[in-house]
């Protein structure tokens, strides 16, 4: 914990080798850009203290905490922080870790116990539809009120918010700004900034020039090139899929859905196009394109601009060769055509939220909020979450120097704080791997010649439908 920088960036290195592992995995547990899952399993139910004890003994006020964990890779961590924080104020912690792939059934055994947890997780919008009758509202906590960027809690269907997430990552277009900026100096270049590219029709025009401008420029293409190997395609059939879901789901006014319409479809197909049409390679080799030939072509300085997530920046700087500087390496939204998009910020979510148990007798819960506040605003509490746990707290109390401090994630931060939406994660509801990889194929036909739009279309429209039914039975 002395040792901070190189902490944090071990664990920032921890987080891009589970993204890497986990990219075209499914699972209820974990998806592409969050947990992996761990290395081992910890027991069915691991808890500090003695294995059968009772509930917690209460301090002096009578509160106490009972925190049921979801990561078994960090349970001996908890275990720690649990027994240090009873030794430092008096008030009991327990903490309960479920086993890997268990956690839905270990939290529905406990919260219907006489000593339930007091601070559990949900998973997003389809947890809180489950957990929601134990959800608190959280409005009036420390852990909502120091959120930087609100708008990645849970909400329910009266505006109030029920799950904190307590670690987020990004994704979108990674540009490389010493070859941004030796365009922007171009004569009749269409655009003379960054901050001009708000919009698709700004960032087509400039990659369309740059693309005619490449010889110039020192590069091979605009984008690194559009990775479509079947296993590793999930950046297109998930990351970039998500993007024409969140805005469907959010005009409807919905969290999920069995019958997709995908009727931002053309939106979608606007950004996917000008990645393959503007890329180091042509459209009909990208069925043979790897993640990390992709990443590999962005550190070599190959290309400009590359879609991928704040975890990438351990792919790009480990590149034997690599001549993009850390300085240079930059984030900006992944724009489409939507209406508004201007306002828009990175995709930036979870899928760990936590919960308060709304059931809890009343000195638990303000020892539950007191615990959870202290992790995230006191010095101590803010380096476990960083440096202990591997935690991009998303709090306004974490000071620069109290965060990741590698270049993808400082963007990240800059984009929560901006003031602009974040476009939250909404692959945690898409039906199954299957769907995706159906996806994911038919992407790779578009690109060889061999579908058309339309069929893409109804691909993603009729699998997700069918895929949906599947589940539901």
């Amino acid at each position: 914990m002395k040792k901070k920088l190189v902490s944090t960036l071990l664990c920032v290195a921890m987080v891009s080798t589970m993204l890497a592992g986990c990219g075209g995995s499914d699972g209820a547990a974990s998806t592409e850009g969050g947990d992996s899952a761990p290395a081992a399993e910890a027991p069915a139910a691991q808890e500090s203290g003695e294995s059968g004890d009772a509930a917690p003994a209460a301090s002096a006020d009578g509160g106490s905490v009972y925190y049921l964990n979801f990561k078994p890779e960090v349970d001996a961590q908890w275990q720690q922080i649990a027994a240090d924080y009873t030794a430092s104020t008096g008030v009991e912690v327990k903490v309960v870790t479920a086993a890997s792939g268990t956690y839905e059934e270990v939290l529905k055994s406990e919260i219907a116990g006489s000593d339930a947890p007091t601070l559990f997780q949900i998973n997003g919008p389809v947890g809180y539809n489950s957990w929601k009758d134990y959800c608190m509202d959280l409005s009036n906590t420390e852990m909502f009120k120091n959120l930087s960027d609100q708008s990645l809690a849970v909400y329910g269907e009266d505006g109030k918010p029920y799950g904190v997430p307590y670690t987020v990552e990004a994704y979108g277009i990674i540009y490389n700004d010493a070859i941004m900026q030796a365009y922007f100096a171009m004569d009749g270049a269409a655009a003379k900034s960054i901050d001009e590219i708000n919009s698709f029709d700004k960032l087509k025009a400039v990659v369309e020039d740059m693309q005619a401008k490449k010889d110039d420029l020192g590069i091979t293409g605009v984008f690194a090139s559009t990775s479509l190997l079947p296993g590793e395609d999930w950046r297109w059939q998930t990351h970039l899929a998500n993007l024409p879901v969140y805005y469907e789901l959010k005009e409807k006014g919905i969290t999920d859905t069995d019958a997709l319409e995908f009727q931002y479809s053309d939106n979608f197909k606007n950004i996917f196009d000008l990645y393959i049409n503007n890329s180091t390679c042509a459209p009909t080799l990208l069925g043979s394109k790897a993640v990390t030939d992709s990443m590999a072509e962005f550190a070599l300085g190959e290309c400009a601009m590359v879609q991928n997530g704040n975890w990438a920046w351990g792919q790009i700087s480990e590149v034997e060769g690599n001549t993009v500087e850390e300085a240079n390496v930059k984030f900006m939204p992944i724009y489409t055509g939507v209406s508004g998009e201007d306002t828009q910020g990175l995709c930036i979510g979870t899928e760990n939220f936590w919960c308060i148990n709304s059931q809890a007798d009343a000195a638990d819960i303000k020892a539950t909020e007191d615990f959870v506040a202290w992790l995230i605003s006191s010095d101590e509490g803010k380096n476990i979450m960083v440096n202990t746990l591997g935690n991009a707290a998303p709090f306004s109390t974490f000071t620069d120097a109290e965060k990741p401090n590698d270049p993808l994630a400082k963007e990240m931060y800059a984009s929560m704080e901006s003031g602009k939406t974040s476009v939250s994660w909404n692959f945690t509801i898409f039906p199954s791997q299957d769907f995706k990889d159906d996806f994911g194929a038919a992407l790779l036909e578009y690109c060889n010649g061999n579908m058309e739009w339309d069929a893409v279309k109804d691909t993603v429209v009729t699998r997700w439908a069918e895929e949906k039914a599947a589940t539901a039975n």
